[in-house]
């Protein structure tokens, strides 16, 4: 029987052993659902034989989908191994990554990314340029960083190539004992009356404010602190709520340390994304640092999808 199998299927299987879903996979693959599932119909018709067990919560492989997806674990790293040294091969395997960073919490999948990032490019000098950075971008502009993390695109900045990361989503935090956690959601005005505690920098870089309290014209009281440990005890303590992506807080929610509500009824969800100079954004070291961001972060932190 003549093999219909491809890099493609195999990288469907993998995305289905890591999110048990069609409609994830699906996003982490930048394909429609209709798409993944007729390209998943025509493997089960080539083989007669059903690869998932769709009724299942989460979606279960067959036996035949087993041995499949066990091939695809197998045979995609040797794939990306020798692409990676044909890359290096090409271009060199020798250069410079200068990582700055426009947000505190992201440190939480940025150093697994750049440990993962270390072992295949041993020779590529990495470097993180020190701390949180209010402005990221004219690091780049000085030729200070060579790729930047950003929270939304800017839409005027042509100068520099911007690679999507992953979207998350921003929730709503306050002690289980708060009022509004008997909310299923927050509205902006829920925002008014408590304080709303944050890190010391500029309204325009917190999430909450630049895409729901500005444009509804709240100006809540305020409270700071550097520390996300620090800003959750307060909350924990009743003394005021905040905002931070779900990954940052996601153990503290599970011990029930404090609650967390969505913010609108869809929910906040922000956008990440890498900024490089155009001259730099085809490297192979850069891409593959940006394709390891991508894929430790969707598979490792809660409140995350693929950004297209």
């Amino acid at each position: 029987m003549a093999s219909m199998l491809e890099l493609r299927h195999l990288r469907t299987l993998l995305a289905l052993r890591d999110t048990g879903s069609l409609s994830k996979s699906a996003e982490r693959l930048h394909l429609t659902q209709s798409a993944l599932s007729h390209q998943l119909r025509m493997l089960e018709t080539q083989y007669d034989t059903p690869l998932v067990e769709r009724d299942a919560r989460p979606l279960r492989f067959t036996a035949a989908g087993r041995r499949l997806m066990e091939l695809a674990q197998a045979v995609l790293p040797q794939v990306e191994d020798a692409e990676r040294r044909v890359a290096q091969l090409v271009q060199g395997d020798v250069g410079q990554l200068r990582v700055a960073v426009e947000c505190h919490t992201c440190f939480d999948w940025l150093m697994p990314a750049m440990d993962a990032f270390r072992e295949r490019w041993p020779d590529v000098e990495m470097d993180l340029v020190s701390g949180f950075q209010s402005d990221a971008l004219s690091l780049l502009d000085r030729g200070e960083a060579d790729l930047v993390i950003v929270h939304d695109r800017p839409p005027s900045r042509s100068a520099a190539t911007f690679l999507p990361l992953f979207r998350y989503e921003s929730v709503a935090l306050m002690s289980p004992k708060h009022p509004l956690a008997r909310r299923e959601w927050l509205r902006a005005k829920d925002f008014a009356e408590p304080v709303l505690i944050t890190y010391p920098v500029p309204d325009a870089m917190l999430d909450v404010f630049r895409h729901v309290l500005e444009p509804a014209g709240i100006a809540p009281r305020k409270r700071t602190s550097e520390l996300t440990v620090a800003i959750l005890q307060l909350v924990a303590s009743n003394r005021g709520i905040a905002a931070l992506p779900r990954w940052s807080v996601q153990p503290y929610l599970e011990r029930g340390y404090i609650a967390a509500r969505g913010i609108g009824r869809k929910g906040l969800w922000c956008e990440l994304h890498a900024a490089t100079s155009p001259s730099l954004a085809s490297a192979a070291y850069l891409q593959e640092f940006v394709r390891l961001i991508r894929e430790i972060s969707l598979q490792s932190l809660q409140g995350t999808a693929a950004l297209n």
